[in-house]
C-alpha cells in the first residue's frame, strides 16, 4: 500500500487530528456501509454553559435502547425504581435490535422532533454523534448532581474522553470472552480451563472433534459490523499487527497479515473452526460448538440456555501476546434537547449507573459494573460466589484491555470495511493480503476526503 497523503498526515500528533475533527462540518464516508453523517447542528443552548442549579428538570423523558443482553426487563425495573424516588416518568424505546440499527435511526431522526432525551451509543457510533454535535458533554452536568465521575471505571469512562471532555457515561459495556462447554472439555480429557495460547487450542482440537455432534466444530465464530472486526482485534495483536498505528492504516504490514493468515487458517487449513450462520452464541449453548468468542454481554443469556455447565476464560494469547479489546455501549444526552430534558436524562442517567444499579444491571446481563465501587459490593460479591463465570470478564478488563486501534472506532464506516475484509478471508477462502488491500482504498477515501483539509488548514 503507498504512503498517501492521508497516511502522512495521519502521523501528526493525535492532538492535532483532535483538533482538526472537532471542526468538521460534514462527514460523508465514501463507499462505506452505514448512514451518510453530516453535521447537524446542535441547540444554541447547548454551545453554551449551562447553569444547572437554575433548571428545573422534565418530569417525562424518552429513552431509546436495543436492550443489550436482554435487559429490557431489568431497564423497565431500573425506570420503575427511577421514577418511584423522582416522579420522573421515563419512556423506554425499543429503537433497533442493536447498536447499528438504534445509531442509523438517531442519525434519521437527528433533522426531527422525534428525538430522545438519552441514546445508547456504542464505541463505533458515540465518536460520530460528537462530531455532528448531536451530543453533549456530560462532566459539568454529572459534577453539579455530585454524580461521582471519579469512580467511574478509568479504562471505560475514558473511551468517550474527547478535547478534556466526556461525551457519554458507559453504561452496557463489555470485552469479548472464551466461551467453553465445560461438559465437553471433561470428555475430551482437558483442564478445566480455557486455552491459554491459540497454539493450545489447536492441540486440542483432535480431542475435541471426538465429542461434539456430527456437524459441529471445536470452536465456531459469527461475523457482522460492531462484531467481526472488534474479536479479530485480539487474533491481529497476538501476531503483533493491528489495523492502524494512530490513524496511519497498518494493515499491510507483515504483522497485520499474519494476523489475517491466523484466521485464514483456523477455517481453511486446521479446519478447528467453523462459520455460525447466524449466532455463534446460538449454536454455542445448543452444544453445536465447543467454545466460542462472545461478549460479556451474553453471559446470562448463555447460562440460561445451556443445558451444559458453561466455562469463561481470558482470550487466548498469540505467538506475540494478545490483549482484549473494550467495547459495549455507553449513554449519551443529545445536544437539541432542552436544557430541562437534559438534566432529567442526566439524573436518569446517573441512576441507571450508581454503584447498586450497575451491579444490578451486571448480575442480570454479564455485563461488566462500570463503577469501581460496584466491583467488590454485596451484590457482586454475592454474584462470583454464586456463578464464578461473572468474575472472568472483571478481571480480563485489569488483566488484559487494551484501547481498540483508532481507525476501527473513529474512522466512520472502517468497522464495517475491516469486517468485510475479514468475510472475505474466512467465508470466501480470500488471500488476507488481497482482502485487507480491497478495503484500504475506501478507508483512506473516508480519512482524506472528510479528515486531511482539515488537517491541513492546521498547518
Amino acid at each position: 500500500m503507498s504512503h498517501s497523503p492521508a497516511r502522512r498526515a495521519a502521523r501528526r500528533p493525535r492532538a492535532a487530528v483532535v483538533t482538526a475533527l472537532a471542526a468538521l462540518t460534514a462527514l460523508t464516508a465514501a463507499g462505506c456501509a452505514g448512514p451518510s453523517v453530516g453535521a447537524t447542528g446542535g441547540s444554541e443552548a447547548s454551545a453554551d454553559a449551562v447553569d444547572w442549579s437554575q433548571v428545573e428538570p422534565a418530569k417525562e423523558i424518552t429513552w431509546w435502547s436495543n436492550h443489550p443482553g436482554a435487559s429490557q426487563e431489568v431497564e423497565q425495573q431500573l425506570i420503575d425504581d427511577f421514577t418511584a424516588e423522582t416522579g420522573i416518568s421515563v419512556k423506554l424505546v425499543t429503537a433497533g435490535a442493536d447498536y447499528d440499527e438504534v445509531a442509523q435511526r438517531f442519525q434519521a431522526a437527528s433533522q426531527t422532533d422525534d428525538l430522545p432525551d438519552l441514546v445508547i451509543a456504542s464505541d463505533v457510533w458515540w465518536f460520530r454523534y460528537h462530531l455532528n454535535d448531536q451530543i453533549m458533554p456530560v462532566d459539568d452536568v454529572l459534577e453539579f448532581l455530585d454524580a461521582d465521575a471519579a469512580d467511574l471505571q478509568p479504562a471505560l469512562y475514558s473511551d468517550y474522553e474527547y478535547e478534556d471532555q466526556h461525551w457519554a457515561v458507559p453504561y452496557a459495556r463489555s470485552t469479548p470472552l472464551f466461551y467453553y462447554n465445560k461438559d465437553l472439555w471433561k470428555a475430551a480429557g482437558l483442564p478445566d480451563r480455557g486455552p491459554e495460547t491459540w497454539a493450545e487450542l489447536e492441540e486440542w482440537d483432535a480431542s475435541l472433534k471426538k465429542e461434539v455432534p456430527e456437524k459441529g466444530s471445536t470452536f465456531g465464530l459469527s461475523t457482522g459490523p460492531s462484531w467481526g472486526a472488534w474479536w479479530f482485534e485480539n487474533m491481529i495483536w497476538g501476531q503483533g499487527g493491528a489495523y492502524s498505528d494512530g490513524f496511519e492504516l497498518t494493515l499491510d504490514t507483515p504483522e497485520a497479515i499474519a494476523g489475517g493468515q491466523f484466521v485464514h487458517d483456523l477455517f481453511h487449513e486446521s479446519g478447528v473452526a467453523t462459520l455460525s450462520a447466524d449466532d455463534a452464541m446460538a449454536d454455542f449453548s445448543s452444544g453445536l460448538i465447543a467454545s466460542t468468542i462472545g461478549s460479556t454481554g451474553s453471559l446470562k443469556g448463555a447460562l440460561d440456555a445451556a443445558t451444559f455447565e458453561v466455562g469463561t476464560a481470558y482470550l487466548p494469547d498469540g505467538p506475540q501476546g494478545g490483549g482484549t479489546p473494550t467495547g459495549g455501549t455507553g449513554l449519551a444526552i443529545p445536544s437539541s434537547r432542552t436544557p430541562e430534558e437534559q438534566l432529567a436524562a442526566a439524573m436518569f442517567l446517573e441512576f441507571l449507573t450508581n454503584t447498586e444499579n450497575t451491579a444490578t444491571f451486571s448480575q442480570a446481563t454479564g455485563y461488566m459494573p462500570v463503577r469501581t465501587s460496584a466491583v467488590e459490593s454485596d451484590t457482586m460479591t454475592a454474584t462470583y460466589e454464586e456463578t464464578p463465570q461473572f468474575r472472568t470478564a472483571v478481571d480480563q478488563l485489569a488483566d488484559k484491555a487494551r484501547k481498540q486501534d483508532d481507525v476501527r472506532v473513529f474512522v466512520p464506516g472502517a468497522d464495517a470495511l475491516l469486517n468485510d475484509a475479514l468475510e472475505q478471508i474466512i467465508i470466501e477462502g480470500a488471500d488476507p493480503a488481497t482482502a485487507f488491500e480491497s478495503v484500504t482504498p475506501r478507508i483512506e477515501t473516508a480519512y482524506t476526503e472528510n479528515v486531511e483539509p482539515y488537517l491541513d488548514a492546521q498547518d
